[in-house]
């Protein structure tokens, strides 16, 4: 009896989480400078392997999210977050049939440098030892600054942010290692990434680049595996899609920008881009425009509210004239 209604419950979850609404909404706060925010719940999101330019600090409020990251998964569940240095490959997915519920900020590389030399002792390029990190209190502390930002509440937001990031510093941090190519492997691999930046819309074959710089198809392979984390067709669909995210930044059409970074056509860009990103490119733009507008309006009514005060100033300034004469 015991074992059927266990599979019961077990059917009944996985009805659950087929019948679960995923939504994601990628945003910037514009008093939040260098700092991308995302609010999600995923139940059959897949993240393949990618790194962003950016840190990533995911608190999970509901359910598990598995990542691989640093040749093994881990697993962040509610309360925790999961904390991923600038270009280190991971991945992501559901740990549980139900998905889990999340909000993320990602803070420039600059961003974390300034809050660290302040508030820390850390020498070097700050980061984070670990990928993930049982604290309930700093989870609370990103989805206020979530929270703060739909507000339009730029105080607490930028207030939220600096101390949820010197938390995760003096609880979690420690000095990144210098990325320099050391051995001939990770030269050879530094230049073909070079060429794949430079050719990013018409890139050679393995065989033509490994021929090019010396070496041969698998030896390039490994070396480059070896410094990157991921083989050089994934890295090209990386680069690829943070290219499509500058030039969609700038209000380029996303069927425009998917030929410019090297993709055949925009589903394939969306293809990628949504397993990379979380959003599709047409929401992922709508959001930055609605910023841009956003701020545009806020300029306008501050210029407006200007000349208002300056034209009292003036009739206040001309009636105590004419009431001394």
């Amino acid at each position: 009896m015991a074992g059927t209604a266990g599979r019961r419950d077990d059917r009944l979850t996985r009805e659950r989480a087929g019948r679960a609404v995923e939504r994601a909404r990628h945003w910037r706060y514009e008093e939040l400078p260098g700092v991308d925010l995302l609010r999600a719940r995923y139940v059959h999101k897949t993240f393949v392997r990618h790194t962003h330019e950016n840190f990533v600090i995911a608190a999970i409020a509901d359910g598990v999210e598995v990542f691989h990251h640093g040749g093994s998964d881990v697993f962040a569940g509610a309360g925790a977050l999961a904390l991923v240095n600038p270009d280190t490959p991971h991945t992501g997915r559901a740990g549980v049939p139900e998905g889990w519920r999340y909000g993320a900020v990602y803070p420039a590389p600059e961003v974390v440098a300034a809050i660290a030399a302040e508030t820390s002792t850390l020498r070097g390029a700050p980061g984070f030892v670990s990928p993930v990190l049982d604290d309930p209190a700093t989870v609370r502390l990103v989805h206020e600054v979530l929270r703060a930002a739909e507000e339009g509440n730029a105080l607490a937001a930028d207030t939220l942010l600096r101390i949820a990031v010197t938390r995760l510093l003096r609880l979690n941090g420690g000095t990144l290692p210098e990325r320099r190519p050391r051995t001939a492997g990770a030269r050879i691999a530094a230049r073909a990434r070079a060429v794949l930046e430079e050719r990013m819309t018409e890139p050679p074959t393995l065989e033509r680049l490994a021929t090019d710089l010396g070496t041969s198809p698998f030896a390039l392979l490994r070396a480059f595996r070896d410094s990157y984390g991921m083989p050089p067709h994934a890295w090209l669909t990386d680069a690829r899609v943070r290219r499509a995210r500058l030039l969609l930044d700038t209000g380029t059409r996303p069927a425009e920008a998917a030929v410019a970074v090297g993709f055949t056509d925009q589903p394939h860009l969306n293809r990628h881009f949504a397993r990379i990103v979380g959003v599709p490119p047409g929401a992922y733009q709508r959001e930055r425009s609605d910023v841009r507008g956003r701020a545009e309006v806020r300029r306008r009514a501050e210029v407006r509210g200007h000349v208002e005060v300056r034209g009292r100033a003036e009739v206040r300034g001309r009636k105590n004239v004419q009431d001394s004469d």
